[in-house]
């Protein structure tokens, strides 16, 4: 075998790698906070009294998890365009990836939401507290508290899944590697140096998480909880 890799290439291009990194973090975040506030919208409609809301619910979770993401990214940046919706590739991916993630953190908080004890639902009518006051002081910070971890690995697999954004043109990491290696034909290099640069994003997003999860529950900080 007489390849020769060579990572020469990193010298020229780093400035290409280092925003389609920033592109990559600037993504995550943003899609991340939209996707929870929709995903917990969608969490407490599902628990709602009126059947027409949970049955909308419904119909928008399993329309998302039963397709594919890059089919709904299409769907976003080609279809609205079409109707005279023009964005740009990275505001198509944010709305497509938001819309994405919201339906799964939503069956995550609702499954939270059902773990709450009937008691403290009980006590807190007892107490005459307002529907919206049980919703913010008694169901969602325990709720929230128990599907934490499975929140935080939600939203680093997010993280990875900003590299379909490539697909619609979105000048994130991985549209960044394309074309780096489309210059240089030096594909196996090139995607090593992305491959090292996920792994270190995806341990650094767990890192954060751990220590927001630290900040916000008192009860995981006494217990030293790891996610």
């Amino acid at each position: 075998m007489s390849y020769q890799f060579s990572f020469s290439f990193i010298e020229k291009y780093w400035p290409l790698l280092f925003d389609g990194t920033l592109a990559t973090i600037r993504m995550s975040i943003i899609v991340t906070v939209l996707g929870f506030i929709l995903g917990t919208l969608c969490a407490v409609a599902s628990s709602s009294r009126h059947t027409s809301l949970r049955i909308l619910v419904a119909i928008y979770v399993e329309s998302i998890r039963n397709t594919p993401l890059l089919v709904q990214l299409f769907l976003v940046y080609f279809g609205l365009a079409s109707l005279g919706l023009k964005y740009s590739a990275e505001t198509s991916a944010l709305i497509g990836l938001t819309i994405n993630v919201g339906a799964y953190s939503s069956e995550i908080i609702r499954a939270g939401l059902q773990a709450i004890h009937p008691g403290q639902l009980e006590a807190a009518d007892t107490l005459g507290l307002s529907r919206l006051q049980v919703l913010a002081g008694v169901m969602l910070p325990p709720a929230l508290e128990k599907v934490y971890p499975a929140l935080v690995s939600q939203y680093v697999l997010l993280m990875l899944a900003t590299s379909v954004a490539s697909q619609i043109s979105a000048e994130e990491l991985t549209g960044a590697a394309s074309r780096i290696q489309s210059i240089t034909f030096r594909s196996f290099e090139v995607y090593i140096v992305i491959l090292g640069i996920y792994l270190a994003l995806s341990f650094a997003m767990r890192g954060l998480f751990r220590l927001l999860g630290l900040l916000i529950f008192p009860r995981q900080r006494r217990l030293g909880t790891n996610l």
